[in-house]
């Protein structure tokens, strides 16, 4: 299984469309998807046509409490689940401050979880606090969605350092494994020379041994298209939404990148089944 934490400390990056459009694209193309949500602001969900009760296990209870993913997880269909976050996860920074290893509690809970899946994907929020500390520590590959404007930077580095010491003192397997840039316009001056300038640090790093050594800047651009930021609306991936618009098609090329097939090969619907579960676990 590949475990992918996507994560931006600065927001409208289009983090939790790429989380969720991912998720949605991979299981299009026959791979079993679990998708976490471990934003409070519960887009991911929202995103997915999920709306937690106040009964229903979220991933609040499951980090503060005694539930199990088994209890919280929703399908959605056939490949795709969600383990859902509403607004009490908000409360876990200060509930879990006294808590011994609340870092690793996560970690512990997929550790007992016994559904297989061949990728998981878990939607961060825009801070780098406990919530995303756990998210770290559980996976082993960081997708970092980058809109390509100048602010958009900045902070970068602070998230790469803390990417850099979570691996060093709490997961070892953790590294950036890719960069895609999101919401890009081609013909703009800005998003060319903002692509280059990272391009052009992730080669400079690409030399070291550090958690960023292997990243890769995913040929696949995300263009800015209205029909993404109306599908959360109709609680809808943009695949179910739009399924003809540039943005399901975006993210199913996204999918093939990812899943390390050639992009543009096969028709968006055509299951690669084999294909997933090899890439999967090879990794």
């Amino acid at each position: 299984m590949r475990s992918l934490a996507v994560i931006n400390q600065k927001g409208g990056v289009g983090k939790t469309t790429t989380a969720v459009n991912l998720a949605a694209a991979l299981a299009d193309h026959g791979c079993r998807v679990c998708v976490i949500d471990l934003d409070p602001q519960a887009h991911a969900s929202l995103h997915l046509g999920l709306s937690v009760v106040s009964d229903q296990p979220s991933v609040y209870d499951i980090l503060c409490g005694d539930a199990t993913l088994a209890d919280a997880r929703c399908w959605i269909h056939e490949n795709l689940a969600v383990v859902p976050s509403n607004l009490d996860l908000a409360a876990a920074e200060m509930e879990l401050a006294g808590e011994v290893g609340r870092e690793v509690i996560l970690r512990d809970k997929l550790e007992a979880d016994t559904e297989q899946f061949d990728y998981l994907i878990l939607d961060c929020p825009p801070s780098l606090g406990v919530l995303t500390l756990n998210a770290l520590t559980s996976v082993n590959e960081v997708f970092l969605p980058l809109q390509p404007h100048f602010l958009a930077l900045h902070g970068l580095s602070k998230l790469l350092k803390t990417i850099e010491i979570v691996a060093k003192r709490l997961n070892p397997e953790l590294h950036l494994s890719g960069v895609v840039l999101c919401m890009y316009e081609s013909g703009t001056r800005l998003a060319a020379e903002v692509t280059r300038d990272v391009e052009e640090f992730l080669t400079l790093q690409s030399r070291d041994s550090g958690v960023w050594s292997g990243a890769k800047f995913f040929e696949t651009r995300i263009r800015r298209n209205i029909r993404l930021a109306e599908a959360p609306s109709f609680g809808q991936s943009i695949l179910e939404y739009a399924p003809t618009s540039n943005g399901a098609d975006d993210y199913r090329q996204l999918a093939l990148e990812v899943i390390g097939l050639p992009i543009g090969c096969g028709d968006a619907g055509t299951p690669s089944t084999e294909a997933c579960k090899l890439e999967a676990h090879r990794v």
